[in-house]
């Protein structure tokens, strides 16, 4: 019946039956595979440039200048005949409607009018394996299979992006300090606008700056504080908006005990003055330890002048441990301060999540205690995934460098759990992501920000990040949140871990090369492996047992073998591991978004023209509905918990939203908050509430992340 009904119904109208159930109550699954095969048919199909060989469009394509004609020339001829037929033999086909429409209005090469396709899947994939093996046979073949096996998909920008001749960056995050001087802060807003014109989004770290009403040069009353500077960078990202292809993204951190830290939060309240409120910029607040201590004894917490603590300290502000020198600062009569409420403090913290979703909240002391390397951490990303050490520059008065500082940028690509799974490798499919990774940050310069690039160049830092947790368990008959379902993600990720660290020590033995700072890292002393080579990361449960049959993991000999590589040959990465919120990627590679849990059995997604384009769960049928739970019935509870279990292993942080009913107060906010920093979680991401009326629509990501 349903075969008759296709050729009737076009594509949009096939992929709606999703949401209609059939005369059984089932949900039509063939109804979209069918609207996949009706988009190429009657789209796709019809609108790609046909060429009549591979030379002819190779030609084509570099003189036309769509190809990075250098891409292609390290490469002989017959090798890209064998590429491109091992491709295209694999047969690959989107299993969903939304993929391959993801795919063919987001990342696929068009003519300049942007009426016809110039590829097809196999060909974008093909162009960035041979863009990131840079003439390496081997590798270009390596990648491919594991890019076209879905076990490894690039971040949007390096996939959308490699091998194009007009092309924007291959990574698209970034996040600069911002000092308490005219010049840092006129310097971090030229570093915005040229990177997020470049298609980056931008996180900026305004901890460091005096608060409103503070003295300048011994005048009292007269910073204007952070608000003024938060206005700006508003601005500056709306006009550097990527030539009007997508709303620039910026992100401000600061921490919990600067003084403007009430007003900061007060932007994002619904009835906020227009003069103050911030509408498109992210929040993030930076919260201590001591924080949680003071309200848990119901006391009142002292905000610091960050001029003043730099003057006593001789340091900024952000490279104070505020837990550490809290008694301390709070008795200094130099150190200007006041007191709020702590108990106050959170329930403010709550109320703006509860209207706006923001702020984003990193765990100082967390963070840094679990931090391989030497250094502080000071703040996070536009997805709240980056956690990495930076480096204050400072200016001469003509804003040119009298110190170079260090800047971070975000190398990513995720693996699919459930394809990695299935893969014949685990460890072989690590490997190749970290050196694909590797090879965004070698071909990446971004010299318009020369802080950016001297991190990225002494750092290496790459974050390879997963997808497709909740799919592989319901896959597997596994609930999410579930005690084996927790056990699992321990151990993935674990096993991930170790495979990761053996790929970088490779590269610094090939490249007799170790990032910055290796000397002074809990890899040189050996510290880090210490919970590795004290007891064993494997399955206990028969149940996660049988996931990883025929799959081989470390154990605490394999893990000291490591440790003693580690120690005499160094890493090349100085970061390895970051989980983002994939949004695009997950689509087009049929998986579930980053380690979350699904947000609808049926997502509804709105996209452009089209109008609601709906997403099923992937691998869901109608006899394992039990196992989708969505995120609102999961709770955070169990979100926590897994992203926990998670955490443990990955050096950087993991993007993880919190998911409430519609009834939910302020006070489960709180609560879940509390939960995720005594299970030893980084960072919080979004917080979202159910609503009624839109159930089941997509909530829109990170736009550094997505398309």
């Amino acid at each position: 019946m349903l075969d008759h009904v296709s050729d009737t119904l076009d594509f949009h109208a096939l992929n709606a039956m999703l949401n209609l159930y059939d005369a059984e109550g089932r949900i039509r699954f063939d109804a979209d595979r069918m609207a996949a095969r009706q988009y190429f048919l009657r789209h796709v199909n019809q609108n790609t440039v046909f060429f009549h060989s591979l030379d002819e469009k190779l030609d084509y394509l570099v003189d036309e200048g769509y190809y990075e004609a250098e891409v292609l020339a390290a490469y002989p001829r017959a090798f890209l005949h064998r590429i491109w037929d091992a491709a295209f033999a694999k047969k690959f086909r989107f299993p969903t409607f939304l993929g391959a429409f993801k795919y063919y209005t987001s990342y696929t090469l068009r003519t300049r009018d942007g009426k016809r396709f110039l590829e097809r899947y196999e060909d974008r994939v093909v162009m960035c394996a041979l863009t990131l093996a840079r003439g390496d046979e081997a590798l270009a073949m390596a990648f491919m299979e594991e890019i076209l096996s879905g076990r490894f998909q690039p971040a949007t920008p390096t996939f959308l992006n490699a091998g194009k001749k007009s092309r924007g960056e291959l990574i698209s995050c970034f996040l600069l300090r911002m000092e308490d001087n005219m010049e840092s802060i006129g310097r971090s807003i030229n570093s915005a606008l040229q990177l997020s014109r470049r298609g980056g989004g931008v996180a900026l770290m305004l901890t460091n700056i005096r608060e409103h009403g503070a003295p300048i040069k011994g005048i009292e009353n007269q910073s204007s504080g952070v608000i003024p500077i938060m206005k700006l960078l508003e601005d500056s990202f709306s006009y550097a908006n990527q030539l009007g292809a997508r709303q620039g993204a910026g992100a401000v951190y600061l921490n919990a005990h600067h003084p403007d830290i009430l007003r900061f939060l007060d932007t994002k309240r619904e009835n906020a003055d227009e003069k103050i409120r911030i509408k498109t910029l992210s929040l993030g607040v930076v919260i201590p330890d001591v924080t949680f201590e003071l309200a848990r004894r119901n006391a009142e917490m002292y905000l610091f002048s960050p001029h003043d603590v730099e003057k006593v300290y001789g340091v900024p502000f952000s490279e104070i441990s505020v837990t550490e020198k809290y008694a301390e600062m709070v008795a200094d009569k130099r150190i200007a301060k006041k007191k709020i409420g702590a108990r106050a403090f959170f329930q403010t913290l709550a109320e703006i999540q509860f209207e706006s979703g923001y702020p984003y909240i990193m765990f100082e002391d967390t963070v840094n205690r679990a931090n391989p390397v030497a250094g502080r951490i000071t703040m996070s990303n536009l997805c709240s995934e980056i956690l990495q050490v930076n480096e204050a520059s400072t200016y001469k008065e003509d804003l040119s460098y009298a110190h170079l500082g260090t800047d971070i940028s975000c190398n990513l690509g995720s693996l699919n759990i459930a394809k990695t799974m299935d893969g014949a490798d685990l460890g072989a499919t690590v490997e190749r992501a970290v050196r694909a990774l590797t090879a965004v940050s070698e071909m990446s310069a971004i010299d318009s920000v020369p802080s950016v690039r001297r991190g990225n160049d002494e750092s290496h830092a790459i974050g390879l990040g997963q997808m497709n947790l909740h799919g592989y368990l319901a896959r597997e008959r596994v609930h999410y949140g579930s005690p084996e379902g927790v056990e699992f993600t321990s151990v993935y990720f674990a096993a991930v871990a170790f495979h990761a660290i053996r790929a970088s020590c490779a590269l610094a033995r090939e490249t007799g090369e170790r990032f910055r700072g290796f000397e002074q890292s809990s890899y040189a002393s050996g510290g880090f492996f210490d919970k590795y080579t004290d007891r064993d990361w494997l399955p206990q449960s028969g149940t996660v047992a049988q996931l990883f049959a025929g799959i081989a993991l470390p154990g605490r000999t394999d893990w000291a073998a490591l440790k003693a590589e580690v120690m005499a040959h160094g890493l090349y990465n100085r970061n390895l591991q970051a989980v983002p919120p994939t949004g695009s990627i997950s689509y087009i590679n049929n998986s579930t978004s980053s380690i979350h849990p699904i947000v609808s059995k049926i997502e509804i997604r709105k996209e452009g023209r089209i109008g609601r384009v709906y997403y099923p769960a992937p691998f869901m049928t109608n006899d394992n509905l039990e196992y989708y739970r969505d995120a609102y019935e999961v709770g955070p509870e169990a979100l926590i918990e897994t992203y926990a279990a998670a955490t443990e292993h990955v050096d950087q942080g993991l993007s993880l939203t919190l998911f409430f009913p519609a009834e939910a107060t302020t006070r489960d906010i709180n609560r879940a908050q509390i939960l995720a920093w005594r299970k030893g979680i980084k960072t919080l991401y979004y917080v979202r509430l159910r609503q009624t009326a839109l159930e089941g629509t997509e909530v829109e990501g990170c736009v550094s992340c997505t398309l």
